[in-house]
């Protein structure tokens, strides 16, 4: 059957993409999307993702989950999520496997630090976003082909890894690109913008992450003791689906009934998710691509589901990502990828050492600086590149301290 045939109309078809920014022949057997997809899988940033930060520091236990088992998760939703609304699960696949490319080290922690740096070295700095870093990733940083920078992939790939950007950053991209991946995020005075949202594929990348980290940053910070069951009780979701697993089982307990419930959450959300937007669909009837760009977002949970999502973030927020524990280590982070920056800024030779120095892996070039960027940036491009165990050990080099116990 045709690919065509498959996808719905409003889907992201790989024949009709916008393209790549610099054109290559078609591959014998693989869409578009499937090459970007590709690309992804085998880039030196994609392997990283092993080493950085979800919540819990690299060297804090073996089963917490990392930027790339999220990122798998978040994959798996989204593919199971577009199969059912005809949407192109390529697309998905991709987008969500490259979502987090840009992250630094040690999670948000990292990414605060990094822009606090830029933005207190230079007020005009635009400082560090995470969604940009991914696609100066893919767009600039990774150099695996003769002939040009980056790994070339498809405006709709792109796109849809741009999930956030700032106006001022965003006016930058247009003056490169113009009518290009940043363009939805100018204001058009006086007439309606062409480019108000990203493809469906990308709408639903952006909520199935949201899903998968509610879900795993549960399993997780029990995993880790600072959760109890007891306490997720409170939160509505998880109380409903534990109260269902248990009239199923009523002997399940302890890990077994944390599993159960996580996988009933889930099963939940994805349903509502295709209910939710299956009817919003029906009621927009998005004739094409670009009638979904001109449309408000599509791709939602119902509204119950959505203020019990919403409760689940809000109670993750105040009782694991604000627990004292988790804010002593970010601390921790932040102060390295402080005292890394001011190194590198003082002597960027040290980036250079770093590279050869005993003990400590080996980082590509392709997040070394490039002679034409701004100094800050190539700093800030080196930094973000790093797993937290090279960050730590970096660190530990520079000051001949060690911030995080073994």
């Amino acid at each position: 059957m045709a690919l065509a045939s498959v996808l719905a109309p409003y889907a992201c078809d790989p024949a009709k993409s916008r393209g790549r920014r610099f054109v290559e022949t078609p591959a014998p057997t693989r869409s578009d999307f499937q090459r970007d997809r590709d690309r992804i899988v085998h880039s030196t940033a994609f392997r990283r993702l092993v080493y950085k930060t979800q919540v819990f520091l690299n060297h804090e236990g073996d089963l917490f989950r990392t930027r790339l088992t999220h990122s798998l998760e978040v994959a798996q939703l989204g593919r199971s999520i577009a199969r059912t609304l005809r949407l192109n699960e390529d697309l998905v696949e991709t987008i969500a496997l490259a979502h987090d490319l840009g992250h630094t080290p040690f999670g948000h922690a990292g990414q605060d630090a990094l822009n606090e740096c830029l933005k207190n070295h230079n007020p005009d700095s635009a400082g560090f976003e995470h969604n940009l870093q991914s696609l100066r990733v893919v767009d600039c940083l990774e150099e695996r082909y003769p002939s040009y920078d980056g790994l070339n992939l498809t405006f709709e790939t792109r796109e849809g890894i741009l999930k956030h950007c700032s106006r001022r950053n965003a006016r930058h991209i247009e003056a490169r690109e113009p009518g290009g991946v940043a363009r939805r995020f100018i204001d058009q005075a006086g007439s309606p913008a062409p480019w108000l949202q990203p493809s469906l594929e990308a709408q639903l990348a952006n909520l199935a992450d949201e899903i998968a980290y509610n879900a795993h940053d549960i399993d997780d910070g029990v995993r880790s003791g600072l959760l109890s069951l007891e306490q997720l009780q409170s939160v509505e979701l998880f109380q409903y689906h534990s109260r269902k697993a248990l009239l199923a089982h009523p002997a399940l307990k302890g890990r077994r009934l944390l599993f159960e419930t996580i996988r009933l959450m889930l099963s939940a959300q994805v349903y509502d998710v295709m209910h939710a937007t299956g009817q919003a669909l029906k009621q927009a009837v998005p004739p094409d691509v670009t009638a979904v760009r001109r449309h408000a977002v599509l791709v939602r949970f119902s509204p119950a589901m959505a203020a019990q999502s919403a409760a689940l973030k809000n109670f993750l927020l105040h009782n694991l990502y604000r627990h004292p524990r988790v804010l002593d280590k970010t601390e921790a982070a932040q102060q390295v990828v402080r005292e890394l920056f001011a190194a590198y800024m003082a002597d960027s030779a040290q980036m250079r050492r770093a590279e050869t120095a005993e003990n400590t892996e080996k980082l590509d070039a392709d997040i070394l600086h490039s002679p034409s960027a701004k100094r800050e940036r190539g700093v800030a491009d080196y930094i973000a590149g790093m797993t937290d165990r090279f960050a730590a050990k970096e660190h530990e080099r520079l000051s001949g301290r060690a911030m995080f116990a073994a």
